[in-house]
């Protein structure tokens, strides 16, 4: 893999996304990511969980209305009942607070309170959420993630990150048989649904010809 070939994968400049290239390189190898089906298929979930390699924290500033789309149980916007939720306007563009409050209580986080849902919010290509996670991550690759959760900002630990949790959801098996239905199947493990699949499945179809992978 080449520079090039991740400008063409994320639609942007190689002198932009070079600074990814041997992160990432050096995680597909730590995790046995080495064979062309497998690195397709991680480079293409990445690609597109990251939003082509920009996006390494998780963008929680929401307009109002889009919040009770997301998370109707947590919030309602006038003229809807309250149904004990909470004002959606008052979380417009709030992303610390509105973190806290959707990410309290769950994943290993405290209370409200705490702040644990800003501080582990989702962070790396694949993005890391919650206490628990940073947890278990950073002690398996001994990294402070629990003190230092910026860490994932950086391109090493966010690509060894996504390289960790790609083993975790057992990538490697998912990928081996290269096929639509395994390759769904790694989008609902990595995502929780199957969520934007044809992209994924644009930059699966890339990553192959770029790898010489058999689709």
């Amino acid at each position: 893999m080449t520079a090039d070939d991740l400008a063409t994968l994320t639609g942007r400049p190689s002198n932009e996304v070079a600074p990814w290239l041997g992160p990432i390189e050096a995680a597909m190898t730590e995790f046995q990511i080495n064979t062309p089906a497998r690195e397709a298929a991680f480079l293409a979930q990445t690609v597109h969980e990251s939003d082509g390699l920009r996006a390494v924290a998780e963008n929680l500033s929401y307009s109002a209305g889009r919040l009770p789309v997301v998370w109707p149980r947590h919030f309602y916007l006038a003229p809807d009942e309250p149904d004990g939720r909470l004002d959606a306007s008052l979380f417009e563009h709030h992303p610390e607070a509105l973190a806290n409050v959707v990410y309290a209580n769950r994943m290993g986080n405290g209370p409200e309170s705490s702040g644990d849902g800003w501080r582990y919010r989702g962070r790396g290509l694949i993005q890391l959420t919650g206490r628990t996670l940073y947890t278990e991550a950073g002690a398996a690759l001994q990294l402070d993630l629990v003190n230092d959760p910026d860490a994932l900002l950086q391109p090493v630990a966010a690509a060894r990150v996504a390289g960790w949790y790609w083993q975790r959801i057992n990538g490697n098996a998912l990928a081996d048989p290269a096929t639509a239905q395994s390759f769904e199947q790694l989008t609902v493990a990595i995502n929780g649904a199957v969520l934007g699949q044809a992209h994924r499945e644009q930059l699966w179809k890339q990553a192959q010809t770029l790898l010489s992978a058999e689709a």
